[in-house]
Formats: structure tokens, sequence, C-alpha cells
């Protein structure tokens, strides 16, 4: 009599061809039993010989397919059912799905040489994918991943693409998007009243448009995307101005790693994040100056193809270097409905390559980089999303709302918590119907039910997202501390319920304890007992509240107030001019002045001083053009940052700045200095901290963590004193690891800060923040 086993695997094992992998490994190793997919995931009855049936599982656990992921895997005895072949079955529901939904994956090598093969039927077939390969979760319309439940399911197989979506020896066994020029979707060129047909002629007549020098909009996997030349200076030059993109770098597509290796430096772990299945844009020094595409950086935003259409544009001529950018007006989301595209982006582009599949929901690119601790993700969209990031102990439903900026929102289901895509700032309003269309997709794909649910949103009573929390059905709602959520988020990675730690949260803006606004926070604790705050950065005076964050020299004024004998920063080499003058007047007044222990802020200040006095065009702009003036100086010593008594005294350090300037010492020595100092009196602070609530452990998180020469002084200053740092590595740094953090906070029953506010404490808040 044989044995039996009965398998379950739970991880990304549906639309990666688990079920083919399983299928053809029973085969070759004379098992007999079945595969199929179910809620949780995959589930496998084998029966055979011991000896074998052990190797299958060997196997089965150290080489499936490249795209899939095993988190768990269950192996049960079972009783035989005297199975004479191995099959793969229908899927099953009986429950609420809580499988792994995979994210979008690049085409493969084999579908590339397919691809390009005149004698295959798949020749320049831009929608060419397998079960290796292809769309995923921009395609999934509900669960199980069946073709019937995505966009494809209008496109009826012809008789060839059935043969091998049934035949398990093809590698498009089950592959759900698969399809032939035959019975597949298309793609057309439409410009004013004209349209394109034919595979080859759109392709052909795009290139010829980009080598002329227009803009072209793109759809591709989770979206569109405006497209040029980037070597034509004119053509970048007009594309910010239609997009009402002043400075902000634009992202580029190299056509392949040698063109990328002369755009930037990649370093191995670089390079391996670049031509991951994840195809990140990957932001890296660079090697080349390219005149509009990112003025005044140092650092470029590559990407290598992804799909069939990119290198069939690349073979047919393109330029080797294209400006890659989502097809948007600035700040807005990224179009995706091809109405909705020819309407919004008619002022922009000068033509559109349409295609004719469906994008169930919009993803933008990632954007990532191989930082000081390991590869650190910006902004977590196409490729990683909506993979779980952790596993939590919660049996109940947890919808995490995130922040208003850089929005993302985490589902926990039955403990994984799935974290969406990048939504972006919720204060636009396209940007916020995104957010709303995601919390349903997520909730209806999940099949969540509202009296099962407990939703965790942000402190701040005037979020966008919070007003939402209160117009959603939920068991129970809970508001989580803005800055404990970020250091939850880097401790959820790695599951360390009980370590306690030293978590700093440096960042703009937050809603804090005392109603004021915070951003520059050290606590202590963990995630199970909480976090208590012990220090924070010394208190400054906000003028005019959020708006001081455009306005450097806004943010200035409120810092500057507290130093002693402070020169006339209206003459040379300052020249601070009328806001400055106008914000001094509401400090002095205390109109409009909130109290702040924001280091972003600060960072703000240390540029205006050092010679950055416009109005910002994109979050975070000002730090990131200081980081790249002190990246121009050689090393140098700190200026001073004491810590004492829980707080980090910022005014021996702006005097600093302030004297050196004035003496005409290199701006770019002063942005070292500055750089140096925060790191230095950050670490006297953590050494001691250490000490006192006896841990080795620190996590960082908080957008300011996104600079790398910050990063870098504090890995050298802290390992020295063998303290160990944790930092973000599945979500990112800044406001789109939020969720993660509200969710994670949520599961452990963390006590609210303010709960859902009154009415009356709702505009009490918002006088304050």
């Amino acid at each position: 009599m044989p044995n039996a086993y009965s398998i379950k695997v739970r991880g990304v094992v549906q639309g990666v061809g688990f079920r083919p992998f399983v299928y053809r490994l029973a085969r070759t190793n004379g098992l007999t039993g079945w595969v199929l997919n179910e809620e949780e995931g995959v589930e496998i009855h084998l029966e055979g010989k011991e000896s074998t049936l052990r190797v299958f599982i060997e196997e089965l656990k150290t080489q499936p397919p490249p795209a899939a992921s095993i988190v768990t895997l269950r192996v049960m005895p079972a009783e035989p059912a005297g199975c004479t072949e191995f099959l793969i079955l229908t899927s099953q529901r009986q429950r609420k799905p809580t499988v792994r939904v995979s994210p979008d994956l690049p085409v493969c090598e084999d579908c590339l040489r397919e691809v390009f093969d005149p004698q295959n039927r798949r020749y320049h077939y831009p929608y060419i994918n397998c079960t290796s390969c292809g769309p995923r979760y921009t395609v999934i319309e509900s669960l199980p991943y069946d073709r019937c439940n995505t966009t494809m399911a209008k496109w009826p197989l012809d008789s060839y693409c059935a043969t091998e979506y049934a035949d398990p020896a093809n590698r498009r066994f089950h592959a759900q998007p698969v399809a032939c020029p035959n019975c597949g979707p298309h793609y057309y060129f439409q410009w004013g009243n004209r349209t394109e047909r034919g595979d080859d002629e759109v392709v052909r007549v795009a290139v010829q448009r980009l080598t002329a020098g227009d803009i072209l909009a793109i759809k591709g996997l989770g979206g569109y995307h405006l497209v040029c030349d980037a070597s034509n200076a004119n053509s970048v030059a007009a594309l910010r101005t239609r997009k009402y993109r002043k400075e902000k770098p634009f992202a580029l597509m190299a056509a392949d790693i040698a063109v990328a290796r002369n755009l930037i430096e990649l370093p191995p772990k670089a390079e391996e994040l670049l031509t991951s299945v994840a195809r990140p844009i990957v932001l890296a020094p660079a090697k080349v100056q390219l005149s509009e595409v990112a003025p005044d950086f140092d650092e470029l935003g590559v990407m290598l193809p992804y799909t069939p259409l990119h290198h069939l544009l690349f073979e047919a001529g393109a330029p080797e270097i294209l400006v890659m950018t989502s097809a948007n007006r600035s700040s807005e989301p990224i179009a995706y409905e091809d109405g909705q595209a020819l309407e919004q982006l008619s002022g922009i582009a000068d033509g559109f390559l349409i295609g004719e599949r469906g994008i169930a929901r919009r993803v933008d690119d990632s954007v990532v980089r191989a930082g000081v601790f390991g590869p650190a993700i910006l902004r977590r969209a196409r490729g990683y999303a909506p993979g779980a990031v952790a596993a939590l102990p919660s049996e109940r439903s947890i919808l995490a709302l995130g922040a208003d900026l850089k929005n993302t929102i985490t589902l926990v289901v039955e403990g994984q918590a799935f974290v969406s895509q990048h939504i972006g700032d919720l204060d636009h309003y396209q940007a916020f119907r995104a957010f709303q269309a995601t919390v349903r997709d997520l909730l209806a794909m999940y099949e969540i039910q509202p009296d099962k649910l407990l939703i965790a949103h942000d402190a701040h009573p005037q979020y966008v997202s919070t007003l939402h929390a209160l117009e959603l059905e939920a068991s129970e709602k809970r508001a989580m501390q803005h800055h404990r959520a970020h250091i939850a988020s880097v401790i959820a990675e790695r599951g360390a319920w009980d370590q306690r730690v030293i978590g700093v949260s440096f960042d703009g803006t937050g809603y804090g304890d005392d109603q004021s606004i915070w951003g520059g926070e050290i606590f202590a604790g963990s995630v199970r007992s909480g976090f208590e705050r012990v220090a924070h950065l010394r208190k400054a005076i906000l003028p005019g509240g959020d708006a001081a964050s455009s306005y450097p020299l806004q943010a200035a004024a409120g810092y500057l107030e507290q130093l002693d004998d402070l020169p006339n920063v209206m003459s040379q080499p300052f020249l601070f001019g009328a806001r400055y003058r106008d914000a001094v007047r509401l400090v002095r007044k205390n109109m409009r002045a909130f109290p702040t222990t924001s280091m972003g802020r600060l960072f703000d200040t240390a540029a205006a001083l050092a010679g950055f006095t416009n109005e910002t065009t994109f979050e975070g702009q000002a730090a990131m053009w200081l980081e790249r003036l002190a990246r121009k100086s050689p090393e140098t010593e700190g200026y001073p940052l004491p810590y004492s008594s829980g707080e980090l005294d910022f005014r021996p350090l702006l005097e600093s700045v302030v004297r050196d300037r004035v003496r005409g010492r290199d701006v770019r020595e002063i942005a070292r200095a500055f750089h140096r100092g925060i790191a230095l009196g950050l670490r006297d602070a953590l050494t001691e901290l250490c000490s006192t609530y006896d841990t080795d452990t620190i996590a960082l998180s908080g957008g300011v963590f996104q600079n790398e020469m910050l990063l870098s002084d504090l890995k050298n200053l802290l390992e020295r004193d063998s303290l160990i740092i944790w930092t973000n590595r599945a979500v990112p740094a800044n406001d789109g690891g939020i969720s993660l953090g509200q969710a994670t906070l949520a599961a452990f029953g963390i006590p609210e800060v303010f709960g859902l506010l009154g009415e009356e404490d709702s505009k009490s808040a918002e006088r304050a923040a």
C-alpha cells in the first residue's frame, strides 16, 4: 500500500506556474495524486513510495518556480485514495480567500526568444506571456486567480492557445493571461482623429515619433507612461512644461544593462536590484549629464524594459535612453483607463500607444536604491505590491489607512499583512479617489465583512484618511500615533514583537500626543508593550503650519528666532526676503504659529541658510539639495548638537551654520558639517538611552532616514559601540510604510492615542496642528 501525504503551501504560489511545476515534479518522480488552488494557497495530495515522496518534498522546498515565494509548507500524513495518475484539479472555493497575490512579472527570456523569432506564432506580439512572466496583480479582478476572474476574460482562447493552456508539459499550462495575435488583444496608435493598427505598424510609428522628438503616452502594465527621447533636451523641457513638473527628476528606461551601466554607477547590489524580478527604478549616482532630466541632482533613476512592448520599441530603433515617467499631471495618480488617459493627457502627449487589454487597478513603478543598510524601497508598487510583508499575530481582519502623504493601505487577513501599491498624496482629489478605490478593491478581493473588521488610522483628526475612516463600516476603529507607527513598521518586518528597542522617528510632520507637530522623536519600548516617548528635538515654532513645508525660509523663521545674536539675514550672504520677514512676524505675534519638534523642518532651515531660498516644488527637495552639497565636501568635523535630559538642542548647531556662512566658509563644507553634527548628536542620545533602557537595538524610520549620508554616518558611529541598527526593508521609511505600522500596533491592541475625536476635540486639534 503506497504512503500518502497532504501538503499545504502558502505564499506567492498562484499565478506563477506553481501547479504545473508540482505536476511535472510529481510525474518525474512517479507519484500520483492531485494539486489545486484554494483560498489560502495550493493544496497537494501525493501517493507513492516513501523515499520518492521525500525526494518530491525536498525539491518542492528548494526548487520552486523563480517567481514563486513559499512562506509555509505543511506536510501531513493522509489516507491513500488509490490515485492512478497525477492531476491538476479545478480551483475550490469554500471560505474567503487568503492567498498571496503575485505582483506583476517582467517578460521572461523564453518569451523574448519567441517574440523575436519570425517562425513563432507570437512573433512581435506585444502581449506574449507564460506562467513565468506577465501581468498578475494588474489584471486580477477577484480570487482565485483564474482567467475568468481577470481582464482577459473577454478574449476566449483559440484552439492553439487552448491546447497550450491545457497541456501540463507546456510552460503556458494554466497561464491565465495567455493569448496570441489570433485570439488576444492588440495595440493601436492614436493621434488626433487618426488611428493606426497592426502590431508592427504601431511600433514603427511610435518609434518614428519618439525619434522625431514627440512625447507619447504609452500604456503599460499598471497605467500609462509619458515617454520621450531622454537625449533630446527640447523634448524633455517640453514634457516638464506640459506636465507642470518644474524640477523633480524624471525616471529613465535604458534599452539594456549595458546602456544602464553607462548611465549610472552600478555596483553588484545595485545591479542585482535593477535586474531583479521586480524590475524597479533604481536610484544611483549618475555617470552622465542629461539636460533637463534631473536638474541639480547627482543621481538618476533608471529601470530596464519589463514588458514585451518595451523590448519591441527598442528593437525597432527607439532611442536607447527614454524618459519613462508616470502619465499624469504633477501629484495626480497615474492614468490607467483609456478614456481617462485620452482626456487628461491630451494637452501633454502628441500621440497615444493604446493597448486593448484592460488594467484592473493602477500600479506605478517602484523606486529603490542599494542603501547603506541594504536595499531600501522609496516607493513600493509594481513588482512588490500587493505582497505580504509581515505575519502579524492577529485573527481579526485589520484595515490600516496610512497617512495622507505617500499613502498606502495595509490589509491584514488571517495574520498576513498585505501592503497596497503606492497611492499618492491624498490632498489631491484624484489621489483620494484612487485611495477609496484601493480600499474597496482589497476589501472585496479578500471578501472582508465590516462586522469582522478593525480599522486603524492616523491620530490626526483632520487627515483625509482619518475622515474617511469615519465613513467606513467596521466593528472597531483606532487612532494610531504617526511616529510610533513608523517604528512599528520596522519591527513588523522582523516579527520581533518583544524586542525592546530605541526607536528614532524623524520626518517632516505628524500629529503628536500633545497635539503639537512632531517630527524629531525618540521612543523606548516594544511592539507588545508599546512605545514611550523618551526624547525629542528641542521645540521650535512653525509659522503657518503645514505651509512651511513648501517654504524653507518660512520654516527657518521659527528655528532661528531661538538664536542669540542672529545677524541680519535679510542681507548678504543670506538674502532671505519678504517671506522670512512675514513669517518672523507671525512667530513674534504668536499668530498661526505652532510648536514643533520636526527634524525635517530643521533640515529645511539649514538648507535655507546654505542658500536654498526658493519654494520647493516637491517634497524633500531642500533636504536633498543640502545632501547633494554635502557630498561634494571633504570630510569635516560636525557641528554641535548637544543632548541632555531627553532633548536634542539644535541651537548650537544652527549658530555654527550661521557663523560659518557669515565668515564665508564653503557651503559644501557647511552642509557636510551639519549632517555630521546631526549624526553625532543622535549617537550621543542613543548610546545613553540604550544604556538607560538596557537594549542594544535601534530602529530608524521616517522620511529623514532616506538621507544616505546621515545613515552612513550613523552606521559608522553606532556600530563602533556594538549597537544593532534596524531600518525599513520591505516598505518605505517614508509615509509609505505608515499603514504597516498602524496595522501592527492595532494587532497588538496598543491603546489608541485619541480615538476618533469628537467635534470639539477635532476643532481644537485642527487649531493646534
